[in-house]
């Protein structure tokens, strides 16, 4: 059989998996879906469910994982570290972009179900992204030592883009020209 068929129907079954738990996930806690479900309105059976993960813990781990893979993608285009400040804004942006994308993953996955391990991931990417923005050699210099500074500012990030999340009040734009007010342009140099 040709391999490239097989990877195709993989990942179309991996798709439709995914979608069903998501939808499913709106309408209900993932505590209280079973995979009968999952398989039942994926219109596939069990043993195809099993072929691809253990259980249903698994097909939410591998669906976080494949959010957090596209988060890392979209950090990456933040070019803009000439100073913290753009970096910071930068990223805010990226970060409130891949939000508003995937405004139904985020929702069903964070909100509707309180999910810790998808906030624990989405805060380790960030965390990882800062600190590694805060090494380069023009952003060393700060007198708070880096790990202080990029939970303050992690913490800030990853806060105000859940409470835009959970309560849109402001429009994306009006929340960035408020943080670019709130983040200092010299975070704290010598």
């Amino acid at each position: 059989m040709d391999p490239q068929k097989t990877d195709l129907r993989i990942i179309k079954t991996r798709n439709v998996l995914y979608r069903t738990l998501l939808d499913l996930m709106k309408e209900s806690p993932f505590e209280n879906i079973k995979v009968s479900d999952i398989c039942n309105k994926a219109l596939i059976n069990r043993s195809t469910f099993y072929v691809h993960y253990k259980d249903k813990y698994e097909l939410l781990t591998s669906y976080i994982n494949d959010l957090k893979g596209s988060l890392c993608q979209e950090l990456k285009k933040n070019k803009k570290i000439s100073n913290s400040k753009e970096y910071y804004l930068e990223m805010l942006k990226l970060f409130f972009n891949h939000i508003e994308e995937k405004k139904d993953i985020y929702l069903s996955i964070m909100i509707n179900n309180r999910n810790s391990i998808m906030m624990d991931i989405l805060y380790d990417v960030l965390d990882h992204d800062i600190k590694k923005n805060l090494q380069k050699e023009d952003l060393k210099k700060n007198i708070v030592p880096e790990d202080i500074l990029s939970k303050f500012y992690l913490g800030a990030v990853f806060n105000v883009a859940m409470e835009w999340l959970m309560n849109p009040t402001y429009s994306k734009e009006t929340l960035i020209s408020y943080l670019t007010i709130l983040i200092p342009d010299d975070l704290n140099r010598k």
